[in-house]
């Protein structure tokens, strides 16, 4: 039987990021082509759907990789930023951020891992920047850091990578209309393993264009963040399906 879309970039991000060692290049790009072909019905959501609720009782096609009897969540019918998790293991995780229009995931970090994302839908407007020097030695972080990304992006948009210590590792995203964005992390945040989420107020310097003070704040009191459940295609885990040895040679 065919494997869904998501079902292949699972069993990708497992064969990467279980290896000993860190992946190569080949293999990040590999998994950033599989991000690229997934669509938001391929993670059950209905990008257009306009129903009152999150869940609509809209169906695809029985011939589709998304076929979902239990209907689809409606991309347009969110009132909060939502997140629906898809999978979390102790090598990375998998899910998607649902924005509605003006909703803001405030400027935060990825300590020590390794980010891909892809923007299913929508527009938003996005900021991020790299540490240049930080001091981690009082009860709270602060530092200089430079502004890699200051721009609106709008779906289609190929998918970003973010490394532990480049790419613009520490972001924040304003949704201009209603968007989703697909995320793989690896490491998945751990606050056991030291890897928290940190969030940040930005200080621009008004003499060093595209450089700011970025200081560590406790989480904004009005971020809310709801759960849905995940209605894509049921993905097949490691513990139950052997998928062997990827060639990334000939997949790329």
């Amino acid at each position: 039987m065919e494997r869904s879309k998501i079902q292949v970039l699972y069993d990708a991000s497992h064969a990467v990021f279980s290896q000993e060692g860190l992946p190569t290049f080949q293999q990040i790009h590999y998994l950033k082509t599989l991000l690229d072909k997934i669509e938001a019905i391929d993670v059950g959501v209905d990008e257009s759907g306009l129903c009152d609720s999150p869940t609509s009782d809209a169906t695809v096609d029985s011939s589709s990789s998304s076929s979902n009897s239990k209907g689809l969540l409606c991309g347009h019918g969110f009132s909060e930023i939502t997140y629906i998790h898809i999978h979390e293991c102790d090598y990375f995780s998998m899910g998607v951020f649902c924005l509605p229009a003006g909703k803001v995931f405030p400027l935060h970090d990825h300590p020590g891992m390794t980010v891909l994302s892809k923007l299913l839908y929508g527009s938003t407007c996005v900021k991020a920047y790299d540490w240049i020097a930080l001091d981690c030695a009082g009860s709270q972080t602060i530092g200089l850091a430079g502004r890699v990304v200051d721009e609106v992006i709008k779906a289609p948009q190929e998918p970003s990578i973010l490394f532990p210590r480049s790419g613009g590792n520490i972001h924040s995203f304003t949704a201009l209309t209603p968007c989703a964005i697909l995320d793989v992390l690896s490491p998945p945040y751990s606050e056991e393993f030291g890897r928290p989420s940190t969030y940040f107020s930005d200080i621009p310097i008004p003499s060093l264009n595209g450089y700011a003070i970025l200081e560590e704040k406790p989480m904004p009191s009005n971020l809310v963040v709801q759960g849905a459940p995940y209605l894509g295609p049921s993905i097949v885990t490691v513990d139950h399906y052997n998928f062997g040895q990827i060639d990334f040679d000939n997949h790329v």
